[in-house]
């Protein structure tokens, strides 16, 4: 078979391609408190046998990239236990409220994570962080005309969050961390730099807040 034949749209247009595929078999090995674990037997053209592997069911998330008026990004510090590391992050939470557009799940998660709001959003972009074993895909939103919430809209923090620690970093320094490796949560980088191309654009030609979510994966945890 050609390679033509496998991907008709390698010519195309530089896009992610969905694919339905033939799944002959799913059986969930693990029901988790915030995901699950399915291993699932598969037919792809470009294999000769089917394929069976195990792959994380995720909700999605999101996450924000506030910018301030002097063009700095709000990042947080948080402690990831999985890494044992006190990373520099942006706020971000899962989309875990039944019916609960994406926008409003990241308005929400900025001022539960920092106690801020902003005036103006937009869509930066969107990242399946990783797509060989899980289903989850985060949008990233822009932020800007920050405000703080006033003190009865604040959340009190709990576990982990009760130890972020905010800072707002010029553009310029954060991306320098970035590509210096010193930053390596794959949000916050993705977030940073597209910061970063936005405010070299002006803030202008963005996608609009409420751009359709990518079509979820078939396997996606609802």
């Amino acid at each position: 078979m050609s390679e033509d034949a496998l991907h008709p749209q390698a010519e195309g247009p530089l896009a992610d391609e969905p694919v339905d595929v033939e799944v002959t078999d799913t059986q969930r090995v693990f029901d988790g408190a915030v995901w699950d674990v399915v291993r699932e037997t598969f037919i792809v053209p470009e294999a000769d046998e089917p394929l069976t592997r195990d792959l994380v069911l995720h909700t999605g998330a999101v996450a924000i990239a506030a910018v301030d008026e002097a063009d700095r990004i709000l990042l947080i510090q948080q402690y990831r236990h999985p890494i044992r590391t006190r990373d520099w992050e942006v706020p971000a939470g899962l989309r875990d409220i039944a019916d609960e557009q994406p926008w409003i799940a990241a308005a929400r998660e900025l001022g539960e994570e920092t106690d801020l709001e902003a005036r103006d959003w937009a869509t930066l972009a969107d990242l399946h962080p990783t797509p060989g074993g899980s289903s989850e895909l985060i949008r990233i939103y822009l932020a800007r005309g920050i405000r703080a919430l006033p003190q009865e809209r604040r959340t009190p923090r709990e576990g982990e969050e009760s130890g972020i620690v905010p800072r707002w970093v010029p553009l310029d320094e954060a991306v320098e961390a970035v590509l210096a490796g010193r930053i390596r949560n794959a949000a916050a980088a993705l977030a940073i730099l597209h910061a970063d191309h936005a405010r070299a654009r002006g803030y202008t030609g963005l996608r609009p807040v409420d751009a359709p979510w990518p079509a979820p994966a078939a396997t996606r945890r609802d």
